[in-house]
């Protein structure tokens, strides 16, 4: 690290559970984010304060009116701009050393298949059930580690899966892929802002985490949070050796 890093990182390296090696590690890191809408923004705006050294942003979508209520990296003077490089905007105003690839395009099978095991960890930052077991399954195919966010109402949850671990679950095991699901999104259910940033950071927290080799990671854990009492709940979940996706792993 050079002089404008070890002051820029500072705070981070005087917590002895991440100290210079830790951040060091989180300078060689790629995340991939897929989704730049409101768990994106605060995911990639404390992943790129953090010094992670290079991010993927991919999303189709360009910046709404309607998405300024939560969606926290973009502005009024971004709306029409596509949201991944309004997000890179936004991030390299906050640490101009990241590198942040934009991609503005849906996520395909084929794109995960070529940015996934390019990433150290990804983030599913997305609000639609098909896109999300697309994720899924390519971070098992790849062995890379996935968090998992969600938000809707006023409710959030939160899932690390890692399939480095043998015990760790898929996504594929706790929501079945062939499972008939009504989609609800925030354009006709609503959303409480604040539940966007709470699941965001908590994702990018997730990811330093797994990054830096800092306390324990979440796995087998599907976290609620009921923000109308401010409490979360925690079921334990475990690996499904029936499961489509990851039960065919070794």
């Amino acid at each position: 690290m050079n002089d404008d890093q070890l002051l820029r990182y500072s705070r981070h390296i005087l917590l002895d559970e991440i100290g210079i090696e830790g951040q060091e590690r989180i300078l060689a890191a790629h995340v991939l984010i897929i989704g730049a809408g409101g768990l994106g923004s605060p995911a990639a705006l404390y992943l790129g304060s953090a010094g992670v050294g290079q991010m993927t942003l991919v999303d189709d979508d360009t910046v709404d009116m309607t998405n300024l209520q939560r969606q926290i990296a973009h502005t009024t003077g971004r709306v029409g701009q596509p949201k991944v490089e309004s997000i890179r905007e936004a991030v390299l105003a906050i640490n101009p050393q990241v590198l942040v690839h934009a991609v503005q395009q849906r996520a395909t099978d084929q794109l995960l298949d070529e940015l996934v095991p390019q990433a150290t960890v990804v983030l599913d930052c997305t609000d639609n059930y098909k896109t999300r077991h697309r994720i899924n399954a390519a971070c098992v195919r790849h062995r890379v580690p996935l968090i998992e966010g969600a938000a809707i109402r006023l409710d959030g949850q939160l899932m690390v899966i890692d399939p480095r671990d043998a015990q760790s679950p898929c996504y594929a095991c706790i929501f079945p892929p062939e499972a008939e699901f009504e989609e609800v999104q925030c354009s006709t259910m609503g959303v409480f802002a604040p539940v966007v940033g709470l699941i965001g950071t908590m994702q990018a927290a997730e990811a330093l985490k797994l990054i830096a080799g800092l306390g324990k990671p979440t796995t087998g854990r599907l976290q609620m949070l009921d923000s109308r009492v401010m409490e979360w709940s925690s079921m334990s979940t475990s690996r499904n050796p029936g499961c489509p996706v990851c039960g065919h792993q070794p």
